[in-house]
């Protein structure tokens, strides 16, 4: 039988306000309360320095973004050196004029930046315009050694992708991270709201059980209503409901609708063990899959 090896993970699950600099200090403090409860990895919300600017395109929101690392990972370096957590932060990032990525940066807990992960899948759906602010991903799927394990860190639709977490755990991640920024557009809450929601988690799930490794899904909190926006539009009303998975696919624990601080303990010696028991790996037909870097098979 492997050792244990017990990991506390911890979820910062809040709401934004208008000024970013507060958002920040707002977030810092729901790391130090997670690390309080026992947290080693912590892990932030989808682009939690401010509202979910998406929901329109406007150009002066470019003015948000900052290089990777830049500000904002020096203050998170700075408290995860302080606190000795593991930080995963999602980040709108600026990489050249006209060049912008969705970013996640990974900081070990000596406060070493250890690098970033840009999102792969852009989606652009009614008031979530991600294609106008983001060019996809170029770095690929990545994992990272921290001094709490072998962690792989994707972005909110990346979610939705079977390929992407295979990729990522192909690479030994034994926790896949995922910052998320999703909810409900009021009007069709009442009909779909639901099953929306059940979908979401399910999928992620999957991941856990389909690669034998723990999920952690992080998702903001509270309706926005991007200023300006007030006469046109109501909203993203986001559900939270972060939640942390084991690799039978167990939730471990999960927020609901208000601002939370979740902990749950991960063992990662579960991840040789059931990835042993439920050998998916062993048993994939490498060799018959040769449709899936094709668009659609006809």
């Amino acid at each position: 039988m492997n050792p244990s090896r017990v990991v506390r993970v911890g979820l910062v699950q809040q709401r934004v306000g208008p000024d970013p600099a507060a958002n920040l200090e707002h977030t810092v403090a729901g790391i130090r309360e997670a690390a309080r409860r026992g947290a080693r990895l912590v892990c932030l919300q989808e682009l939690s320095n401010w509202y979910y600017f998406c929901q329109r395109e406007d150009h002066d929101f470019f003015k948000l973004a900052e290089p990777v690392p830049g500000p904002t990972t020096a203050r998170l370096r700075d408290v995860a050196r302080e606190l000795g957590v593991v930080i995963v932060a999602s980040l709108f990032e600026k990489r050249a004029g006209g060049l912008y990525h969705n970013t996640a940066a990974v900081i070990d807990a000596d406060g070493e930046y250890l690098g970033k992960y840009r999102k792969m899948h852009i989606p652009d759906d009614p008031q979530y315009y991600e294609k106008f602010y983001f060019t996809p991903g170029d770095l690929g799927f990545r994992v990272w050694d921290t001094k709490v394990g072998r962690i792989g860190v994707l972005v909110c639709w990346d979610q939705w992708y079977p390929e992407a977490a295979r990729l990522t755990a192909m690479q030994g991640a034994e926790i896949l991270v995922y910052p998320t920024a999703i909810g409900w557009l009021p009007p069709e809450k009442a009909e779909y709201g639901e099953r929306q929601q059940a979908a979401w988690e399910t999928i992620q799930r999957s991941h856990a059980i389909a690669n034998g490794c723990y999920v952690v899904a992080v998702n903001r909190v509270g309706h926005e209503v991007l200023p300006g926006s007030e006469a046109k539009h109501p909203g993203i009303e986001f559900w939270g409901a972060s939640f942390v998975v084991d690799p039978h696919g167990q939730i471990l624990v999960q927020g609901g609708r208000d601002e939370a601080i979740l902990t749950a303990d991960c063992d990662l010696a579960q991840v040789d063990s059931v990835r042993t028991h439920w050998p998916f790996l062993r048993d994939r037909r490498i060799d018959a899959y040769d449709g899936l870097t094709q668009r659609y098979l006809d």
